[in-house]
């Protein structure tokens, strides 16, 4: 046993995820029905407790794996979420992280196996505790770095169309963007690239994909 803090209170530490996905035009939350008391049945987010070894991201990486099958997803850490009374079961404080990903990478055999499903981000059920303020948070969050941050990629199939972009971006905001003023935008971003490819599944005439240039993206980023 660590000799120092001798006396103090050991508290269980939990992270939570918010793992949102992209389809038909809407942003879609990830949820599932608790397994264990309290509540047991009951929507929330996806979350499970930090293990003593390993670190609050690792903890997030691991849960994020467990329930999309998938590595190396977009992640932010939203917040720390600690009311005394925020779990009816001991007293646990939880670290919410926010995670997006394109919805036709996901493992659909996950969702049954973890008892998952998708919904609506502008009808959501009742959930868990707190997970709701949780949501609201994230969702303000990316509101404000959309425009800073090319966040919506992370939504989207590697080829995309400037309306495919444009639709995540009016879902994650929750308004309509003007189309002109939003592709002349768009098209002032250096990694933002054009390719020779056309679509032709979701649009009738065929529309021109694009895709990001992460080398340019990167050098960006310094």
């Amino acid at each position: 046993m660590n000799k120092y803090y001798k006396g103090e209170p050991k508290l269980l530490v939990s992270v939570d995820c918010i793992v949102l996905g992209f389809e038909n035009k809407k942003l879609q939350l990830l949820v599932g029905k608790r397994v264990v008391e309290p509540y047991s049945g009951k929507l929330s987010l996806y979350g499970g407790f930090v293990r003593e070894d390993e670190s609050l991201k690792e903890a997030a990486n691991r849960v994020l794996y467990q329930c999309t099958g998938i590595n190396n997803i977009y992640m932010r850490q939203v917040g720390a979420f600690g009311e005394t009374d925020r779990d009816p079961g001991d007293r646990v404080i939880s670290i919410a992280y926010c995670a997006l990903i394109n919805v036709s990478d996901y493992d659909r055999k996950l969702l049954e196996e973890n008892d998952l499903q998708w919904v609506d981000i502008n009808n959501l059920p009742d959930l868990y505790g707190d997970h709701i303020e949780m949501v609201q948070i994230a969702l303000s969050q990316l509101r404000k770095l959309i425009n800073k941050d090319p966040l919506g990629f992370n939504l989207l199939p590697e080829l995309f169309t400037l309306t495919q972009l444009q639709n995540v971006h009016e879902a994650i905001l929750g308004v309509e963007i003007d189309k002109r003023n939003f592709r002349k935008r768009i098209k002032q971003i250096d990694f933002i690239e054009k390719t020779d490819l056309i679509d032709k599944v979701t649009s009738k005439r065929g529309a021109a994909l694009y895709r990001i240039n992460k080398e340019i993206y990167a050098e960006a980023s310094l």
